[in-house]
């Protein structure tokens, strides 16, 4: 299992050749309280830096971007009947959705948790 982040404020849970993606605690705490997902359809494949999604919150719309080159393998019914899991748990049960690695290499362009903590301090 390797967490990876994007500057985009997502972040992927890396386990074989499915990435599990959701925005970042430092997102949700700058979108406040959320209250839409829309989320993308499993089969459809995105390049990386796709508009993959969009959340909606009581002080902005955001669009979610594709991390990684891949296929969505499966999406978190449970974030689109209950939104608000993006804020109450948004490194869990807060999840968007799953995609099958087209390109592993990709993940070496994103950040560890140490690297991306230092960015969302200075963002």
């Amino acid at each position: 299992m390797t967490i990876k982040y994007t500057p985009d404020h997502e972040w992927l849970n890396v386990e074989g050749d499915i990435a599990t993606v959701g925005i970042t605690t430092h997102a949700q705490d700058a979108l406040g309280d959320v209250v839409f997902v829309d989320l993308p359809a499993v089969g459809t494949t995105f390049a990386a830096k796709d508009v993959a999604g969009v959340v909606e919150s009581v002080k902005a719309a955001a669009d979610v971007y594709m991390p990684v080159t891949g296929e969505i393998t499966e999406v978190n019914e449970a974030l689109r009947a209950d939104p608000s899991l993006a804020n109450s748990d948004p490194l869990n049960t807060g999840w968007f959705f799953k995609v099958k690695l087209s390109n592993p290499a990709e993940l070496d362009a994103l950040m560890d948790e140490t690297s991306y903590t230092s960015f969302a301090a200075n963002a």
